[in-house]
């Protein structure tokens, strides 16, 4: 069976990873936006199980497996928030759109192999037909709290 056989829900279940606590904005926004069958989704940064965000920067303090592993963090933040709001990942029919950002020194030229982490797990969810979508990704000279990487989303639900 093809991960384009099972739910986004049953995918997810299959690849054996915890989504953490959604988190609550902490300034004027919303964390998501539903407009007709467009579902939007806030830049999202790296929080862990117990809430506490990964920090650092790639080139300086964190390397770029460190830096892809905290993208695949943003992409199970980013779960969370639909889950946690939506009730279920198969509410989501496809992914349009991932803007990544980056916090690099300015050297830095590898943003898509960052970004590959939440992209790989969006395309391990929905699978690769629904899965991936159109995508930027950009260095930063910061982020905020010095976070490694903040993405934000578009999804088509269903």
């Amino acid at each position: 069976m093809s991960t384009s056989d099972l739910s986004p829900e049953a995918n997810f279940k299959k690849l054996g990873l915890t989504l953490p606590p959604a988190p609550q904005p902490l300034g004027v926004y919303k964390p998501y936006l539903i407009d007709g069958k467009y579902l939007y989704v806030s830049g999202h940064g790296p929080v862990r199980d117990d809430k506490s965000l990964i920090i650092g920067r790639i080139g300086d303090d964190m390397d770029m497996v460190e830096g892809k592993l905290a993208a695949r963090q943003v992409g199970l933040t980013i779960l969370s928030t639909i889950r946690t709001n939506l009730g279920s990942l198969d509410r989501v029919k496809r992914v349009i759109k991932v803007l990544g950002m980056v916090n690099c020194t300015g050297d830095f030229k590898k943003h898509p192999y960052i970004i590959n982490g939440c992209s790989e797990l969006l395309a391990a969810v929905w699978g690769e037909e629904n899965g991936i979508g159109v995508r930027s990704a950009v260095g930063m000279g910061s982020l905020p709290d010095n976070i490694p990487v903040e993405i934000e989303a578009l999804f088509e639900l269903v």
